[in-house]
């Protein structure tokens, strides 16, 4: 490897990380005139957009809000990313696909995924950047990032030069941007390479967790409803106290390790470690009023009444918690048969812990926003370094928003660097 700069190539910016936002903006600061090297240390591309969406892909939500499109999004300021995604907005990523002839079909409350393959997608990320003349090394280790001040005489725009030492040689450049994402789904390759390069460079950090991902039960509370595993039905999920309460409206899904599905999802992002979960099994139903109306009017067992309202399996493993419910519904007690209701509507449980990163979809926490431009990505402290995307501590909902965001971070930040390299803004 060379170890000297007279040797080194030279890039307009090099892009760490080839993900959903390190191809967009590749693509997009190439299409605006950069010379761009993006560089990723995992043999193949965009993995985790490969393997989204059960191989689709739900690549944005039609329900973002561009005037509150924080109120999708979990961190430590939401506000921040309303700049970027008011201004790329899924809108602009669905006339990217149509341009490329990629159907696409809405399946659910607004989500958006690849009718045919997510590898669509991937393939119009990298014709993208074809067509802007990105070079992407990849696989490519990256050894060590030094920066060098104007001073020290190593660039000519006089901002200093990031140099980047990797096992393809020695890089420079005047800008470099994160676009390294988080821990989650360590298999395909995700590192805290981007985390430990944010420390060198001295940016805060917010603590990162497993968000989007299954929660899990041990235990005594948890083995009434061990053999429910396949099991699931729509349910209304919260967690919080009154003032912080986060409610969700989505399917729930049983495992034998605990519960997921959209619902547990969802509320991850909001669970914090020790907190219990309140759940409604049925949503929209008076089960007293229920119960009460079949003691009058039926002989059934109360497992057969109520299995008419829930899966048969999950009706069973409430009565037999009940000894005094086992019997025809018309000989239970009212009080019984009250407490039923309230635990089927109120059912609350806390979750010993989580699946971890192994299961999750995204990364909770990362770098700080207020280190960063809301309208350009870049470092308030390091000049012209960039973090986009999940490295970021802006978290979306399940449903193609943290994709949006990986699109509108990504784009503000090639806009910006752009700009700085005196090139015309679109």
């Amino acid at each position: 490897m060379p170890s000297d700069t007279t040797s080194a190539l030279h890039f307009d910016a090099v892009i760490l990380g080839a993900g959903a936002a390190g191809l967009f903006c590749a693509a997009q600061a190439g299409q605006r005139g950069l010379k761009v090297l993006l560089i990723d240390h995992a043999e193949k591309v965009a993995e985790k957009i490969r393997i989204s969406g059960g191989g689709r892909c739900n690549f944005t939500n039609r329900d973002l809000d561009v005037r509150a499109p924080h109120k999708h999004y979990v961190g430590q300021n939401p506000q921040f990313c309303r700049s970027a995604l008011s201004r790329y907005t899924p809108q602009d990523f669905i006339a990217l696909m149509e341009r490329h002839g990629i159907p696409y079909e809405e399946k659910h409350k607004g989500q958006l995924f690849a009718t045919t393959s997510a590898e669509d997608i991937i393939r119009m990320l990298l014709a993208e950047c074809a067509d802007g003349g990105v070079t992407r090394w990849q696989p490519c280790r990256v050894e060590k990032v030094v920066h060098a001040p104007a001073d020290a005489g190593a660039d000519t725009e006089g901002t200093g030069s990031y140099q980047i030492h990797t096992d393809r040689g020695l890089v420079r450049a005047p800008r470099l941007v994160l676009a390294t994402g988080g821990l989650s789904i360590p298999k395909i390759g995700a590192t805290d390479f981007g985390y430990r390069l944010a420390q060198q460079f001295q940016l805060p950090l917010i603590e990162r967790r497993a968000g989007l991902v299954p929660l899990t039960f041990d235990g005594a509370a948890w083995q009434p409803y061990a053999q429910l595993a396949g099991l699931a039905l729509p349910v209304e999920i919260s967690t919080g106290s009154k003032k912080d309460r986060m409610a969700f409206l989505e399917d729930l899904l049983f495992t034998h390790r605990g519960l997921s599905g959209p619902a547990v999802l969802q509320i991850s992002s909001y669970w914090k470690d020790g907190a219990p979960l309140h759940i409604n099994l049925l949503p929209g139903v008076d089960v007293a009023q229920l119960l009460a109306s079949a003691k009058l009017q039926s002989r059934k067992l109360v497992v057969n009444e109520l299995a008419q309202h829930m899966p048969t399996r999950l009706a069973e493993a409430w009565v037999a918690q009940h000894p005094e419910l086992q019997r025809p519904i018309n000989e239970a007690s009212d009080k019984a048969l009250a407490k039923l209701a309230d635990q089927i509507t109120r059912w609350e449980i806390t979750p010993t812990g989580s699946e971890g990163y192994k299961k999750a979809e995204v990364t909770l926490g990362g770098i700080d926003t207020k280190a960063l431009s809301q309208q350009t990505m870049e470092c308030k402290a390091q000049p012209d370094l960039y973090a986009i995307g999940e490295v970021v501590d802006i978290t979306g909902w399940l449903g193609g928003y943290n994709f949006q965001w990986a699109w509108a971070s990504a784009a503000a930040c090639a806009e910006a660097m752009a700009l700085s390299a005196g090139m015309a803004a679109d």
